[in-house]
């Protein structure tokens, strides 16, 4: 075992293994469906979409046309199939349109036909497109007040979908009677197609009373129109046994797993043992950290349940309920409540970032945290316990230079989360 391990580069090293494994370029083309007797359209939406179809035209044998949508800053050039960017996570009037053009796009197709919907993470937002009588400025509402309020991603798209005139399969309805095949690049804990953009293609198990009790237990006020719509059931949903999604084919090609064992290759490959706690961890991040910094603990102390050194990892989304006027970022939280935790124990190391490269609202991936982290933030004057009780850890990470800050990574597989604990060799 080399004692020169430099556990940043390694970290960040297991980072961007991560974030590979998912790129559509590798993803795609082993899903590509068989050529159509009809038209192939493309649609789609999410922050690696445009990648989708990019790598989609590069292994198309035959003609296609298409239209998806992306975030502002995501588009990847495409020949044949046309890029679209709006806002992502509050919807905007450029999504609103592109949503419309979708839909209009896979109307009136025949059975001959297929379209290929390329669907990832931020789908929810980028394909805004409301309910008759509610306005984009109500979708705009409800989002902001879902984003603040503590609710998993599962409830933040269960309301959504009661809300959508495309989401909740409804997308897929418009398709029929072509062929719907959609590929799916996860970043939802679980996995549930339905939960990945709000499932515009598959069929929807959850109610419009599911959707108000996730609306109550959370205390979130509804425009006027939005709560009529899901009090009186018009929101209603199309069930997965509805016969216009009979022609439905749904493929998942990029997992948070597949992120996470490539990660564990890298961290083997280095001598460190990596172990994988789960790829669909919930709750408060700083709940989340705390829990995490009692286990690395455990295993830098005791060498239970697992002899350091070792690398913890961990995928998921956290939450974070913004209380303070701090920027929030569950994985800078995350990572800010594990060192306050860990008070600075030699030998941990860990790294928290964003696959998509966007932490909460901020253009920063995540950041990474050093055993003297809490020590260099005491000397700018920084108290670490109030800037995580602000929700502030972009500004804590900032004030250190340690960001991490990617740029658009052009997939997305939710959070991913390192924690090295480092044997007293590899620490000194």
């Amino acid at each position: 075992m080399s004692t020169k391990l430099d556990p940043r580069q390694l970290l960040e090293q297991m980072f961007a293994a991560a974030v590979e494994a998912a790129q559509p370029a590798h993803c795609i083309p082993p899903h590509l469906p068989e050529v159509p007797r009809g038209r192939l359209i493309v649609i789609g939406a999410g922050k690696a979409s445009a990648a989708m179809a990019r790598a989609v035209e590069d292994n198309w044998p035959g003609e296609l046309s298409g239209l998806v949508v992306t975030r502002y800053g995501y588009a990847v050039p495409c020949q044949r199939i046309e890029i679209v960017e709006a806002a992502h996570p509050v919807p905007d009037a450029a999504g609103l349109a592109a949503a419309g053009r979708i839909r209009s796009l896979v109307s009136g197709l025949s059975a001959d036909d297929t379209v290929l919907c390329l669907i990832s993470g931020g789908g929810s937002a980028l394909l805004a497109l409301p309910l008759g009588g509610i306005t984009l400025e109500d979708k705009q509402a409800v989002n902001r007040a879902l984003l603040k309020s503590g609710a998993t991603i599962s409830e933040m798209n269960c309301v959504r979908r009661h809300l959508s005139a495309v989401k909740g399969g409804r997308l897929a309805a418009a398709c029929h009677p072509a062929k719907v095949v959609t590929l799916l690049i996860s970043d939802v804990p679980g996995d549930n197609p339905c939960d990945i953009a709000s499932g515009p293609t598959v069929g929807d198990r959850t109610t419009c009373n599911d959707a108000l009790a996730i609306v109550r237990r959370y205390g979130i006020e509804l425009p006027a129109k939005v709560r009529e719509i899901l009090e009186s059931g018009g929101g209603e949903s199309v069930k997965p046994d509805d016969p216009l999604l009979a022609r439905i084919d749904t493929r998942m090609i990029a997992t948070p797993q597949m992120a996470l064992e490539a990660a564990a290759k890298v961290a083997r490959d280095a001598g460190i043992t990596p172990h994988i706690l789960g790829n669909a961890i919930e709750g408060e991040a700083r709940d989340v950290g705390k829990v995490m910094a009692g286990l690395a603990r455990q295993v830098a102390d005791y060498g239970q349940p697992f002899s350091p050194p070792c690398v913890l990892l961990s995928g998921g989304e956290t939450t974070v309920t913004v209380r303070g006027n701090g920027r929030g970022g569950r994985n800078v939280e995350f990572l800010l409540s594990l060192g306050v935790n860990l008070e600075g124990r030699a030998g941990v190391h860990a790294m928290a970032g964003d696959t998509d490269g966007v932490d909460g609202l901020e253009e920063i991936a995540g950041a990474v945290l050093a055993p003297d982290s809490l020590e260099r933030a005491w000397a700018l004057g920084i108290k670490p316990m109030d800037a995580l009780q602000n929700n502030d850890g972009h500004g804590f990470f900032g004030a250190l230079g340690d960001a991490v800050v990617t740029g658009p990574t052009l997939t997305n597989v939710n959070d991913f989360r390192a924690v090295l604990v480092l044997g007293d060799e590899q620490a000194g």
